[in-house]
């Protein structure tokens, strides 16, 4: 009695947290200040943000589907750290510019830390410059709790760039997340780019796993992943005409059994595959296309046939310009939701848009209202979510599935397992990065104990060019200090706490 008890209470808990996770996707920011709430899916209403991004955008709501703060990064802003983060208030986060970005379109994945309620990893990735891979930390608690950036840009993999993809979903623990991204093929040539990087995020830290090589060979930084409801497969797509179906083991992080439904072509004119998304059930992958010949195309396919490619539907086409077909994202109300942007006939790329271009294609998403449903019967209708005088561009959020819970019946369901020790001691750890053209080092330090302690920084000669006392908050401290005025050369950094001392340095050019 007392074991049925028991997994009664444990049945109890995991959907009480299911139901608590599904909130975390409630709001939408995206576009040129556009926003969708979804706290009532049956009526979703349009909203206002502080954005003006054509792609990169991610949000991320508490466990009553309140806004807690969501990031962009910009185009033609003049460099590689373009992101900002904004809280609730829609009002710029506390420490929260220059986070690393480029102005691309699925650079960035925020996920809650699996070891504190209110901390949050930012990811972001470099695609045409070499900006790696780096992450930032939001604490919640701070500034009074509109939240405030504690780490920001601290690099996991430097020198590498990235597929446009960055893409996460949680671990069969139904806790912790797997973080993962593909590595570009530019420059380069094609070597090496069905190569896989995936990150473990658990109480204990970061941990980067193996590198995986699968699936197809990869020729460019133009991509997407989708993930299906159920965390077990992945969809990958390219601009150049590649559609690919993976298994996904969520205990393991392993990527498996690739299935190639269409090959890329390196031949013009190329279909252009933009964006793709799953059904609620797993069932359909609907995938966008603008097309080299100047057609918009959306087309669903069937990944529970044993012949994929031959259930190839299309499901709409309109002529581009004046409209671009962008991203696919599947809302908490499961109706999959279409952005497109808006371009002058001569195709202009019109970003930032002017005053006067307010058109049914910008003022519009696009729904898939019966995504498990096959042909015209998912019901597509184009430019029929109005956003309340606001306007879309190609991006749409990139969140994750928040609302995925433990995979049951599987070795790694349980939080509490012989595989799964508690971390014993935590190491102190000092990340410098230098931004050149922005003469700033970047200084993160994690791990700190006490709340108080002193920062030092030496040039080569040994002088002191700069000290202050800092406040480390749960752990945490980060700066953003420049180095104009300071002469070309090395300089060690030093970080004092409670009777540690960590050291680091950094060469201005």
């Amino acid at each position: 009695m007392k074991a049925a008890f028991n997994i009664f209470i444990l049945f109890c808990l995991l959907l009480w947290s299911n139901i608590a996770a599904a909130q975390r996707n409630n709001v939408w920011c995206f576009g040129d200040s556009a926003g969708i709430d979804f706290s009532i899916p049956a009526n979703p209403i349009p909203i206002s943000t502080s954005l003006v991004t054509r792609g990169t955008c991610v949000s991320i709501a508490d466990t009553s589907g309140d806004l807690l703060f969501y990031a962009n990064t910009r185009s033609a802003a003049g460099g590689i750290i373009t992101g900002r983060i904004w809280n609730h208030n829609h009002l710029l986060l506390d420490n929260g510019d220059s986070i690393s970005g480029g102005g691309w379109y699925q650079e960035m994945i925020i996920v809650s830390h699996p070891g504190n309620d209110s901390l949050y990893f930012l990811f972001s990735i470099g695609v045409t410059m070499l900006n790696g891979l780096k992450y930032s930390v939001i604490n919640m608690k701070s500034n009074g709790g509109l939240g405030a950036v504690i780490q920001k840009n601290v690099p996991l993999l430097l020198g590498t760039l990235f597929v446009d993809c960055i893409n996460a979903v949680k671990h069969g623990n139904g806790r912790d997340w797997w973080i993962m991204v593909r590595e570009s093929p530019i420059p380069g040539g094609i070597n090496n780019n069905n190569s896989w990087y995936l990150f473990l995020i658990s109480p204990a830290g970061i941990s980067q796993m193996p590198i995986q090589y699968v699936g197809s060979i990869n020729a460019t930084n133009a991509g997407s992943f989708s993930i299906n409801p159920e965390g077990n497969k992945i969809a990958f797509i390219n601009s150049i005409s590649m559609v690919e179906l993976y298994d996904f083991d969520r205990c393991t992080g392993l990527i498996s059994n690739p299935v190639n439904i269409e090959m890329q072509s390196l031949l013009i004119p190329y279909p252009y595959f933009w964006s793709s998304e799953f059904s609620s059930n797993g069932r359909y992958l609907y995938v966008s296309s603008q097309s080299t010949t100047n057609i918009n195309y959306l087309w669903q396919y069937d990944t529970w046939s044993s012949n994929i490619f031959s259930t190839k539907t299309l499901i709409w086409q309109s002529p581009s310009p004046p409209s671009y077909i962008g991203a696919l994202k599947r809302g908490p109300d499961n109706k999959i939701y279409v952005s497109s942007s808006w371009r002058s006939p001569n195709g202009g790329a019109n970003y930032p848009y002017d005053s006067t271009m307010y058109y049914t294609e910008n003022m519009n998403l696009s729904v898939i209202n019966s995504p498990d449903s096959s042909g015209a019967a998912c019901d597509f209708q184009p430019w029929s979510f109005y956003l309340g005088g606001k306007r879309s561009y190609l991006g749409l959020p990139n969140n994750p599935d928040y609302d995925l819970g433990p995979l049951i019946g599987s070795p790694c369901d349980t939080l509490v397992g012989i595989s799964e020790q508690p971390p014993t001691t935590i190491t102190p750890q000092l990340h410098i990065f230098y931004r050149t053209q922005w003469q700033i080092a970047f200084i993160n330090a994690s791990n700190l104990q006490g709340n108080n302690g002193a920062m030092e920084i030496f040039d080569v000669q040994g002088k002191m060019v700069h000290r202050e006392d800092i406040q480390i908050v749960n752990g945490y401290y980060t700066r953003n200090y420049s180095m104009a005025g300071l002469a070309d050369g090395m300089y060690f950094v030093n970080m004092i706490a409670s009777g540690q001392r960590l050291s680091g340095k950094l060469v201005k050019e």
